[in-house]
């Protein structure tokens, strides 16, 4: 059974950075797509980055320039990169994947458990 690890969250202060990943547990096949999601209390989940295969990203407006995904497939883990974060990005950061499993070559999108950054001085 294929799992989705996330890590990296916490409390930061304003202008600061952390750095959340995304470990995949279990044997796939590929990554083929992958984003980092968030939601904030009182707020619908919303996009922040998103990635495929072929190395196109998408960033929401309010974290462009701010904000990396990025992924190693040495170690099928899918990072985002926080920088200059501000208070209106705490959050419940989660991952999302999907994935060829190996065995099955089933496609399979996986949602991690998230991860709460805080921003506060």
């Amino acid at each position: 059974q294929v799992q989705l690890v996330e890590s990296g969250g916490g409390l930061v202060q304003p202008g600061g950075s952390l750095r959340l990943s995304c470990a995949i547990s279990g044997s796939i096949i590929s990554i083929d797509a992958m984003g980092w999601y968030r939601q904030a209390p009182g707020k619908e989940r919303e996009l922040v980055a998103s990635g495929i295969s072929g190395g196109t990203t998408v960033y929401a407006d309010s974290v462009k320039g701010r904000f990396t995904i990025s992924r190693d497939n040495a170690k099928n883990t899918v990072y985002l990169q926080m920088n200059m974060l501000k208070p209106e990005d705490t959050a419940v950061y989660y991952c999302n994947i999907r994935m060829v499993v190996a065995g099955t070559w089933r496609s399979l999108e996986v949602w991690g458990q998230g991860t709460l950054v805080t921003v506060s001085s």
